[in-house]
This record gives C-alpha cells, sequence and structure tokens, in this order.
C-alpha cells in the first residue's frame, strides 16, 4: 500500500497548490475562532480532508449511487457553482445550481469520450437567472480506458478551475482503479478459498460418513454427535461470507474435523490442544489453519503402525499470537517443500501449504509466512505468527453467517 498511498499524495500535490487558491476565499475563520495556521495551510488541511470525504464512495466504483454520494464533496474541493459525473453513457450525478444544463451534457462529450482529452466549452445557457456560463470537463481513465468524465461548471472561464478539474479527474481515476484492485483482489482471495474448499477430499467426505453410518446400530447417540460435528464443519468451511475469521472460530472446526478422523481411526490418532484463552479473538485470515492440520493428519497417519501424535498450539507472544502445529509423521525432504511453498510441486502435491503461506504474507507482509521444519522420518512443525492486531484485518459479524 505504499506505493498507492505515494501516488495518491501524488495525484493531489497540484490540486492542493489549486486548491489553496480556490479554497482560499472560504479560510477566514468566523468571529472568536482561533487561528489555526495560515491561509495556505488551512485550505491544504480543508483540501485533504474533503478528499478523504470523497473517496469511500468512489472505492465502492462508479455507480449513480457513489457518484451521488462523492459529487458534493468533489465540488466543495473545486470550490465551483455545479459538478457533473457521467460514465460512457449517462449523467450519474449532478451536484449544484443549473440542472437544466445535464440534458445537454452527453453530447458535449462525445469527443472526451473517444479521445480522452479534456474540453472547455461556452454553456450557451439563455437563462438570465442561471449563472453557469463556462464549462470544463476532464475524462476518467483507469487503465488506458475512458470510463466518465468530470465536469466542473463556473460564471466564467478561468485556468486555475481547469487546472483543479484535471487534478481532481485524476485524483477519482486512482480511486476507481484502487477500487477495482480492491475487487480483483477480492475475486483472487474468492478463488483461493474456493480451492482450498475443493481440496477438502470426497475421501474424507466418504469415509466420514461411512464413520457414521457404522455407530448408527451400535452407538446411535455417538452417531448423532458426530453427524452434528460433520454438519457444523462442512456448514463452516463453505460458507459464503467473510475474507477473515478468528482464532476461535477457526479451532472449533478444527476440533470438529478431528472429532470425525478420530471417529474412523480410533486409538491410532491422539491430538493435543494447548490453546491460550487470551488469544482467541484474534483475526486471520479464513480457512488459514485448518489445511496445516489436514496436511498434519494426512503425515502423521501415513504409514504409521501403531499411533500418531499431533499437538496443537496457541499462544500468547506478546503483540502476536503464536500457533504451532506439529505431527511425528513421515515428514519430507526439505527441497519438496520449498518446491511446495514456491508452487513447483505440481498438482499432486495440493495446495494447502502453498495457498496458506501467500495469504498470511500478502495479508500480514512477508515476516509472517510460514516458518516449517521437516525432515525425512523427523515429522512435521509448522509455526504460525498472527499480529494481535493489523488495519483492515478483523472479523465482521457477516463472517458468522451460517449459510
Amino acid at each position: 500500500m505504499t506505493g498507492t498511498a505515494a501516488a495518491v499524495l501524488l495525484a493531489l500535490c497540484p490540486l492542493l497548490l489549486a486548491g489553496g487558491f480556490l479554497l482560499g476565499r472560504r479560510t477566514a475563520h468566523p468571529a472568536g475562532r482561533s487561528d489555526v495556521g495560515s491561509p495556505v495551510e488551512h485550505a491544504t488541511f480543508e483540501t485533504l480532508h474533503t478528499a478523504s470525504l470523497a473517496a469511500p464512495p468512489l472505492r465502492a466504483g462508479l455507480t449513480e449511487d457513489t457518484a451521488r454520494k462523492s459529487a458534493r464533496r468533489l465540488r466543495s474541493l473545486l470550490g465551483t457553482d455545479a459538478l457533473c459525473l457521467t460514465n460512457r453513457s449517462t449523467v450519474l450525478a449532478w451536484d449544484g445550481t443549473g440542472e437544466h444544463h445535464a440534458k445537454q451534457v452527453m453530447e458535449r462529450l462525445a469527443g472526451l469520450l473517444s479521445t480522452g482529452r479534456g474540453a472547455a466549452f461556452d454553456c450557451g445557457c439563455d437563462s438570465v437567472d442561471c449563472p453557469l456560463r463556462w464549462a470544463v470537463a476532464a475524462p476518467i481513465v483507469v487503465d488506458q480506458r475512458v470510463l466518465g468524465a468530470l465536469i466542473a461548471y463556473a460564471p466564467r472561464d478561468s485556468a486555475v478551475l481547469a487546472r483543479a478539474a484535471d487534478e481532481v479527474a485524476r485524483w477519482v481515476s486512482v480511486q476507481l482503479e484502487l477500487a477495482e484492485l480492491d475487487r480483483s483482489r477480492t475475486r483472487v482471495i474468492e478463488a483461493e478459498i474456493k480451492a482450498l474448499r475443493a481440496q477438502i477430499s470426497p475421501h474424507f467426505i466418504f469415509n466420514s460418513l461411512a464413520a457414521i453410518a457404522s455407530f448408527v446400530r451400535t452407538d446411535p447417540e455417538r452417531a448423532r454427535e458426530l453427524l452434528l460435528e460433520f454438519a457444523d464443519f462442512t456448514r463452516y468451511s463453505f460458507r459464503r461470507h467473510g475474507e477473515f475469521t478468528t482464532l476461535a472460530d477457526e479451532l472449533h472446526s478444527i476440533d470438529q474435523y478431528l472429532a470425525l478422523v478420530r471417529a474412523r481411526f480410533g486409538d491410532r490418532l491422539a491430538v493435543t490442544l494447548q490453546i491460550a484463552p487470551e488469544v482467541l479473538p484474534v483475526s486471520l485470515p479464513f480457512l488459514c489453519l485448518q489445511p496445516l492440520v489436514e496436511n498434519a493428519v494426512k503425515h502423521g497417519l501415513e504409514g504409521a503402525v501403531t499411533r500418531s501424535r499431533i499437538t496443537i498450539s496457541a499462544q500468547d507472544a506478546g503483540a502476536e499470537a503464536e500457533v504451532v502445529i506439529e505431527d511425528d509423521g513421515v515428514g519430507m525432504e526439505p527441497e519438496a517443500l520449498r518446491r511446495i511453498l514456491r508452487g513447483d510441486a505440481g498438482p499432486s502435491a495440493g495446495i494447502g501449504l502453498s495457498n496458506v503461506d501467500e495469504r498470511l504474507r500478502q495479508v500480514f507482509g512477508d515476516d509472517y509466512g510460514l516458518v516449517i521444519e521437516t525432515g525425512v522420518g523427523a515429522g512435521m512443525k509448522i509455526t504460525v505468527r498472527i499480529p494481535k492486531y493489523r488495519a483492515g484485518v478483523h472479523s465482521s459479524p457477516a463472517d458468522h453467517d451460517p449459510t
């Protein structure tokens, strides 16, 4: 996000210069209010504050609703009498006086929408009561595609307004580009989660149901409990809402998964849980730990003649929660593990480890990838560090939708 933030500030720099002039006429303080800086400093603060209020709607894309919500703020940035936002085919929002001019907007924009070049024009208004006599239109461009235009209206032509309108349109373009990046990121995350869901083995589902069926006659109460565990596990794994979850919810789903595994393997699998209650509210990416436990079960039971042990711990580590998942199974060659994490091991190696490692790095940074210790015949130990607090990372009420 550092590069993006820098791009936004660069886009605003010329606007701040123009805004200092345009907003200067509104920097006089009411009687009795103390001065908080020079007129230029105050104008700069107003410009940044207004831009921050206009940004959130635009981060949802360019629609009638987002244009309407942001138009008033954008007009305030320019200090102009009226402002119009359009897409390529229609007027999305008009803010200010002279709304009758909206009927002619799209005709005026034919050249701009085809070439991407800004334009200035005389409004040609016959009404003596209308203050709008001149307009400047600037293209809204994302990834070399003209999405629409921003048109600022004024009583007379102004070179400063023309420059400022162009800069505001560029700033709007940056916000819409960020909106597209957000949507792309969301699509990637959804695809990754779908891939993880697809990795939930049909064999596991079949074997779980078979294990439940085996208890129907001999132990109906156990069968009922396992069936509820199975229903809750699948409901959580295939939920539709939320990029993040809590450590408590993820561990609860893992406990249900392990109950189903133990129903099948009985005493062959021993599981030890060591969970510190204070880390349970910590937020983390959805389906982040479950694939690691599935990996531990697979490698722990693979080739096991007698018993396999899996230890799962979640402890408080100051500003972080530290989760460790360890098995005493067959382990693997370190080089084979490196190929898996690079995504070079082929589809047969599965996607769980590399998927989780990549998502952790995307959300928390490269310092928070998986730390894995393993060797042939030495089992595997996976350590996950999760920051307790990170901006934008939180589990919302929608994350707990059971549908």
